[in-house]
């Protein structure tokens, strides 16, 4: 069985579209919305062809229309995408985000596999890398063969021997200081981290077109074409 891994979409459409794999089942961990500004696209998609799916928690911010906060960096985009959300998504397709499970335990062929967004202690907000002893705390109890996780933008492949810790990256918004698309594929058992490029200057334009300018629209461009190395934009 081949399976795609995705996480971390945040409303790239240019980048989503980018991924061209063949697969049996496609799992998806979270934080579709937000950050970027083509939601609409992004969303259909994982509805068509997402076989599990999880929330995250900018999918839980939408979806509850909570208000960012703003402030420098990251939290002033979210200030900035997340109110064209609101001008954009339907009631249903709001609705689906909210409906997201926040942790999803199956089986798929011979593999059992527990999606979270974070981490099973703090399955939308905990900001865990690739520490091998924390994640061994964070696994007792668990049982599964693969545990998938995004959140942190970065991609790892994490052996612990019972269980393998996957995150496949970040799909939108790479913070590796790659910034091709980033996924995973599980092809009978094997893991794969793969990348993509996709186009970014498409991307960007999609941004300025939804309305995003000033420092935001840089900001977002510094992130998208640094894979996350980036400074803040200077003021106008």
């Amino acid at each position: 069985m081949r399976i795609l891994v995705l996480a971390d979409i945040h409303s790239n459409w240019q980048a989503l579209s980018a991924i061209d794999e063949q697969y049996d089942a496609c799992l998806f961990l979270g934080d579709l919305v937000d950050y970027g500004t083509d939601p609409l696209p992004c969303v259909d998609w994982v509805r068509t062809h997402v076989t599990q799916a999880i929330r995250g928690n900018h999918d839980h911010a939408v979806a509850q229309r909570i208000p960012a906060r703003g402030g420098p960096g990251f939290k002033g985009l979210t200030a900035a995408t997340r109110p064209l959300h609101w001008q954009y998504l339907d009631p249903q397709q709001l609705q689906f985000l909210g409906q997201l499970p926040v942790t999803k335990h199956f089986d798929l062929g011979d593999l059992s596999f527990l999606l979270v967004h974070a981490t099973p202690r703090d399955p939308m907000d905990e900001y865990l890398t690739d520490d091998l002893d924390a994640w061994r705390d964070r696994l007792d109890g668990v049982d599964a063969d693969f545990v998938c996780v995004g959140h942190t933008h970065v991609p790892a492949h994490l052996d612990l021997g019972h269980i393998q810790v996957l995150n496949p990256g970040s799909v939108g918004q790479p913070r590796d200081g790659d910034p091709r698309c980033s996924y995973a594929v599980i092809d009978d058992g094997r893991v794969s981290l793969r990348r993509v490029e996709y186009d970014i200057d498409a991307a960007i334009q999609q941004m300025y077109e939804a309305g995003l300018a000033g420092p935001e629209l840089r900001l977002a461009e510094s992130i998208l074409r640094s894979g996350g190395n980036h400074e803040m934009p200077a003021s106008p």
